[in-house]
């Protein structure tokens, strides 16, 4: 039996490998190629300390409290030197993917189907080249940009194992991206690497409470399908918010979880004061303290850089202290990502 590690490093590179039942990490991504931190592989060190942000494993005794203590144990910290898992795990390195002489990958998609939403966003959808890239829902790949030599940040919306590719892209005038698409034919070869970013779905133990910010919504879409096809049971509310009502976009895809998703739940918000919406505002206005659950909740956060601060502005304001916070800032140029795990 062979189990999928994710191993997502500091720069937020990610590279997956598969362990063997009986193999300890440390020594399947040195198979795999990938020299993880190390020094005495023995337990003793703590040079090869990771944290382990889902799945299960085993780590025995065979190491000192010098290398990993209790507290560190409890917290989710493992030596991958010990470590021996008993599930498909996530974990975070705390070390450049280039330390480890690994890296982005590249891989090759064509255009299956471009969907413009109003003046507001665009749907690409792209057909891979062989097999479909391994992702952790909510992360981003760098697309290139054909005839440019640039390329653009976009978060998955489709569950990973996907045979096609989704990606919710805003439309911005006169941008790069917005003006290839405009023109773009089906079967078009475009150039993408990845993927990337700390800001992914962790392990569900707790209610969650999402926070999307116009076409922020693209990972929450990708989060809601992987949830879904597990059968998740845990409380999940949405709150989606634009700055006009034509940005609202994608409404009915987030509508169908409400009949996969025993628990899910969503509201959208309007910004502008001139609309017809029932609830106008700002996402803060619209936090109830049942979505908060006195703190006791993951929330997660992704949309433009005012909004990211002005959430953790009013976290702080009003004292709340989630149980984790993970949070991406985008912005629709070049890419530049502002990601806390």
């Amino acid at each position: 039996m062979k189990y999928r590690i994710a191993l997502n490093f500091e720069d937020g590179v990610t590279r997956f490998i598969d362990c063997r039942a009986d193999e300890k990490v440390l020594d399947a991504a040195f198979r795999n190629r990938i020299n993880l931190p190390m020094d005495c592989s023995d337990g003793v060190c703590g040079t090869c300390k990771c944290r382990a942000d889902s799945g299960s494993y085993e780590l025995g005794d065979d190491y000192i409290d010098d290398a990993l203590s209790e507290d560190e144990k409890d917290d989710g910290l493992v030596l991958t030197c010990q470590m021996v898992p008993t599930s498909d795990c996530v974990i975070a390195v705390p070390v450049a993917s280039s330390m480890c002489k690994t890296g982005q990958q590249g891989f090759a998609a064509t255009v299956a189907r471009i969907e413009p939403h109003n003046d507001a966003a665009i749907v690409l959808k792209l057909t891979v080249d062989g097999e479909a890239p391994a992702f952790l829902p909510g992360q981003y790949v760098n697309i290139g940009v054909p005839g440019s030599g640039e390329q653009r940040a976009y978060s998955f919306s489709s569950a990973p194992g996907d045979a096609t590719l989704s990606f919710l892209i805003k439309r911005v005038p006169g941008g790069l991206m917005s003006g290839w698409l405009d023109r773009a034919l089906p079967g078009t070869r475009v150039e993408l690497a990845g993927p990337l970013g700390s800001f992914y779905l962790r392990q569900v133990r707790r209610p969650v409470l999402m926070l999307a910010g116009g076409t922020g919504l693209a990972p929450f879409l990708s989060m809601l399908e992987t949830l879904a096809r597990a059968g998740s049971t845990q409380p999940i509310h949405l709150i989606y918010g634009v700055t006009r009502d034509l940005d609202l976009v994608l409404v009915d895809q987030v509508e169908g979880y409400a009949a996969r998703l025993p628990n899910f739940s969503y509201c959208t918000v309007v910004a502008d004061a001139a609309s017809c919406h029932p609830r106008k505002g700002w996402v803060t206005q619209h936090m109830t303290p049942e979505a908060l659950n006195a703190g006791d909740v993951d929330i997660y956060l992704c949309g433009p850089p005012a909004m990211v601060d002005a959430v953790r502005g009013y976290f702080d304001a009003v004292g709340v202290q989630p149980a984790s916070f993970h949070y991406e800032k985008f912005v629709p140029s070049p890419p530049a990502r502002d990601r806390a795990a």
